[in-house]
């Protein structure tokens, strides 16, 4: 795994950064449009747990790679800061747990890397346009848009190995 990689792109009109930084501890990953570190979560899972792979590709949609499943005893830990709501909050937890498992899953495909860091994501994201209520438990469009580019940027920064 790379020591340092970073990748921005446009997600829904807004620019959006992932950073990837491994030290010997831990692994960080910070996910920001906002252009600061947001929120911290801590995501740890046993060494001896083993990770599932990600399931087949869906037929009707050929181009979507499955992301793999996070692990029942992953732990995700606040750090630092804290979602303005609880709606929020899950969606933090949802790409922690993600982010964190992808990481895992492509660090245990390499070679030079075996042991199971903990990841240290970091989570600043623009309010969605027209976002009025923060009610819904369910993800927008607009979520789920922007959690797969994530999850594609990522991919693509843990691909350079």
């Amino acid at each position: 795994m790379l020591q340092t990689a970073n990748v921005a792109r446009e997600i829904e009109g807004v620019q959006t950064d992932v950073l990837l930084q491994a030290f010997a501890d831990r692994i960080l990953v910070l996910v920001t449009q906002l252009g600061k570190v947001g929120s911290l979560i801590q995501a740890t899972v046993p060494s001896t747990m083993p990770l599932l792979p990600a399931p087949p590709p869906d037929p009707e949609q050929p181009n979507v790679v499955p992301l793999p499943v996070p692990p029942p005893s992953l732990q995700l830990t606040p750090l630092l800061g804290s979602a303005p709501t609880e709606r929020i909050q899950t969606l933090h937890s949802l790409y922690a747990s993600h982010i964190s498992t992808l990481v895992w899953t492509m660090e245990e495909d390499s070679v030079m890397e075996a042991d199971r860091r903990a990841v240290v994501v970091g989570i600043a994201l623009a309010k969605a346009p027209g976002t009025v209520a923060d009610s819904s438990s369910e993800l927008s469009p607009h979520d789920r848009r922007v959690f797969y580019g994530v999850m594609e940027m990522l991919r693509d920064l843990l691909a350079q190995k």
